[in-house]
Parts: structure tokens; sequence; C-alpha cells
């Protein structure tokens, strides 16, 4: 004989009605899926709205061959403060105009391009290797860096002995060259001079 248990009824309904409202949410997730992969796959290519066009970035360098580049980090003695303070990191050059065939140092920083050094070499710098440091060395110079003429005492540290050494080499190679280029032209002015006096007295 049967037994109407109404608790035991209840219970069943309930939890018919919860495995029913999953099946429905997993179905719902399911076609929200499906919907949101049919729009991904759609294949439609939207032309962006602002269109940008390359634009020529003139460095100043254009007219001028890079004789040596090599990554460092330079110091500038601060005079008030008698300390080394950095500069900056980043690649170092010297340059070659094509024309004049005048040499200047430029560094300019990794990230925002900033100019740390920018001067000429001229046949009267030195340069000296930093006491108690093989990987840097120190030279003066008449500094543009700052847009005005500064007299700077500068120190660079290279990542390895062998780029110190190459910097410090390729430093005096230009100040020498520098001066012979000085040299040639005085004595090409002395030959001018000479072959003006000449034609003078044949004209006298």
């Amino acid at each position: 004989m049967a037994i109407n248990d109404p608790y035991h009824n209840e219970a069943e309904v309930a939890a018919t009605a919860a495995a029913a409202a999953a099946d429905n949410e997993t179905e719902a997730t399911a076609d929200n899926e499906a919907e949101a992969e049919a729009e991904e796959d759609t294949g439609a290519q939207v032309d962006p709205i602002v269109k940008l066009e390359e634009v020529a970035v003139n460095t100043g360098e254009e007219d001028e061959d890079v004789i040596l580049d090599l990554k460092a980090k330079l110091y500038r003695f601060d005079y008030d403060g008698k300390q080394w303070k950095e500069r900056g990191a980043g690649s170092i050059k010297f340059l070659k105009h094509k024309k004049t065939e005048r040499v200047r140092l430029v560094m300019r920083q990794s990230k925002t391009l900033k100019i740390c050094a920018n001067h000429f070499v001229f046949p009267n710098m030195t340069i000296k290797e930093h006491i108690g440091n093989e990987k840097s060395c120190v030279w003066h110079a008449s500094d543009f860096a700052d847009g005005e003429l500064k007299a700077e005492s500068f120190c660079i540290r290279f990542a390895s002995v062998a780029h110190c050494k190459k910097f410090m080499e390729t430093f005096e190679e230009v100040a020498e060259s520098q001066n012979s280029k000085k040299e040639n032209k005085a004595a090409a002015l002395l030959d001018n001079l000479s072959v003006n006096d000449d034609q003078k007295g044949q004209t006298d």
C-alpha cells in the first residue's frame, strides 16, 4: 500500500526545478558564447578614423658621417657641489662633417634622445683615463648641449675596458687630424702668399 509523504514530494519537486534551472543557465551560456564567436569571426575590416602620415625627423646629423658609435654613461663635474653628477646614458658618437671635415662629439640619452654632450674636438684637447677605473676616462670641452657654450669637465664610463680604450684612441686620432688640417690650411695660406709675392716682384 503506497503512503503519500507530502514532505518527500516537495523535496523531489524542488530538486527537479533546480535541475531544470541549471540546464537553462547552461544553454543560455552556450548561446552567448556562440554569438560572441560569430561576432569575432565576421572578418570585417574597419578602417582607422584618423590616418597618421610619416614625418621626417631632422636630427642635425644628416650631413655627417659616423666615425665611432658606442654605448656609455656620461657624467659632468659639478664645481659648486664638488662632485660628479650623472648626465645621461645612451649612445656617444664622433661625427665628421662631409664638407668641412670638422668633427664633433655628440651623445644622446637612449629613451628621450635628449642631448647630453655636443662639442667640437679641437687639436689642443686631451683625454686621459680616470684614476682607479680602466673603464672610464675624462676630458674638458666647451660644450653646447644646453643651448649655450659652457666649459665642462666630462667623465664617461663604458661597459668594457676595450670600449674605453677605443674611445680614447679615436678621441686622440680626431684631435690629431684636426691639428693636421689646421697646419695644412696654414701651409696653403703661406704658399698663396708666396705666389702673390712672386707675381708682385715680376710686375715691379
